[in-house]
């Protein structure tokens, strides 16, 4: 089974806690003057003052709330379309968290890239937005290793060995060169490189992963320092990954220190030796945006981990994934039915309900837990942005759901999924998770037009 990979993203910044996209037309007039010149002869023709429609605004409290019977009547249909296969899906009022319509939503299905919503919310519940990751590189024992240098994992799979000022895939990126440029700069001459990777522990591979996915670009062993999250060809979309990240990054740093990047080796214990070297990633709001809008398999593992050390588990696939349920379970999230062993979804063995899913967006989109409110802001824009930048584009400006609906996709083979936020024609705002296995060969449109169907409702009281 091969996953359906999308490395398409896109920088969208949410105004509000859920926003409804118009078209903004401006009215321009350049008004000429000269200076000192006061004659009629020479003043230029009036023009209107500029106008312009606001392209954000915010939805009314007042707006009706579906009702069950209304809601099931629209939704009938396009649920039981058998492409969809076995289908689980909930649907929310996001003001009250009244949940108004469900379909099998507490059974456990494959939820694909969905389950990043899980990670990113727990991210923003467990750590600082501004929240960012450290790789140092530290002296080894300059008495029986002179001139050794060892590159510190620090747990940030997106630095990058781009040259100083050429763009890397992962905005905000920290640089290698930086990195030699501090050594240099440091007093110790290197002669050696090492890297450690002993931040992360356990096996590097989650259960349920296929390694021809490292070939495929979609993930690569998860090490405590890689560069360009793995990417062997960094600004080709369609990348294979690396088997050997850690070793990589350690060859990158030997490089631009002059060194022999062969003889680069891995430390066998932690160093203790004095920092020579430092460097940090973009602040977590960013790589969450990043991670969620092309849907980044080691992206989404390595901020699991993230979660795991902050908050004391082992910093290993089972420690993030115990690490990112305490935390959504601490915030109200049901978690029945969870089964888990990675945080990307990217494993077979994944199992997560659609209500639970729900749950998560709900939690971001209510009143309750305003820490994970960016959850919304990072959802890729039907249409617009992300994995959904050519989804939801049918139909005409009434039943398009394009510029209305954001959501987290998930796609594996046979597998579709989508959990986000929708507003209504009635100006109600709905939070909904689907999920969609053993689908047709329409599955994926099926699930559209299912997701779609919550934009034209209108089926309030």
């Amino acid at each position: 089974m091969r996953p359906t990979r999308w490395r398409r993203s896109t920088h969208v910044v949410l105004a509000v806690a859920v926003i409804v996209l118009v078209a903004a037309v401006v009215a321009v007039a350049a008004v000429l003057t000269r200076g000192g010149d006061t004659s009629s002869a020479m003043a230029p023709p009036a023009h209107p003052a500029a106008t312009a429609n606001p392209g954000v605004v915010p939805v009314a409290d007042s707006a009706p709330v579906p009702t069950v019977a209304g809601m099931t009547a629209v939704l009938a249909a396009p649920v039981a379309d058998p492409n969809l296969g076995n289908v689980g899906g909930r649907v929310t009022d996001a003001a009250t968290g009244n949940q108004i319509w469900e379909y099998r939503s507490g059974v456990p299905l494959l939820p694909a890239s969905t389950n990043k919503t899980l990670t990113t919310g727990a991210a923003l519940l467990a750590l600082n937005r501004d929240e960012r990751v450290t790789t140092t590189v530290v002296a080894a024992d300059q008495t029986s290793q002179p001139g050794v240098v060892v590159l510190v994992g620090g747990g940030d799979p997106i630095l990058s060995a781009a040259p100083p000022g050429q763009e890397t895939w992962y905005r905000g990126a920290a640089r290698i060169s930086d990195l030699a440029d501090q050594v240099r700069k440091s007093g110790v001459t290197a002669t050696a490189v090492e890297v450690d990777d002993s931040l992360y522990t356990g096996p590097d591979f989650a259960p349920g992963w296929d390694p021809a996915d490292i070939d495929g670009g979609d993930i690569a062993p998860m090490q405590s320092v890689m560069i360009d999250a793995g990417r062997i060809q960094p600004t080709t979309v369609d990348s294979a990954r690396s088997r050997t990240p850690a070793l990589d990054a350690g060859r990158a740093l030997a490089s631009a220190l002059g060194l022999d990047p062969a003889k680069v080796t891995m430390a066998a214990t932690p160093p203790t030796g004095r920092q020579l070297a430092a460097v940090q990633s973009a602040p977590l709001i960013e790589r969450l945006r990043q991670m969620m809008n092309a849907s980044d398999n080691v992206m989404a593992e390595a901020t699991a981990r993230e979660v795991a050390k902050a908050t004391g588990h082992p910093v290993s696939f089972a420690g993030a994934v115990d690490a990112v349920t305490a935390k959504l379970s601490g915030a109200g999230v049901d978690m029945s039915g969870a089964t888990l062993v990675d945080s990307s979804g990217l494993s077979l063995l994944d199992r997560l309900t659609s209500k639970t899913l729900d749950e998560v967006v709900n939690a971001a989109a209510g009143p309750d837990q305003p820490a994970m409110r960016p959850l919304l802001d990072v959802l890729p824009i039907a249409g617009g942005s992300g994995t959904l930048s050519d989804r939801f584009l049918a139909g005409d400006q009434k039943t398009s759901s394009a510029g209305w609906l954001r959501a987290k996709t998930g796609s594996l083979t046979a597998v579709n999924s989508l959990a986000g936020v929708v507003t209504d024609d009635s100006g109600r705002v709905l939070t909904f998770a689907f999920i969609s296995n053993d689908a047709g060969p329409m599955g994926r449109v099926a699930l559209d037009t299912l997701a779609g169907a919550l934009r034209t409702c209108g089926c309030g009281s």
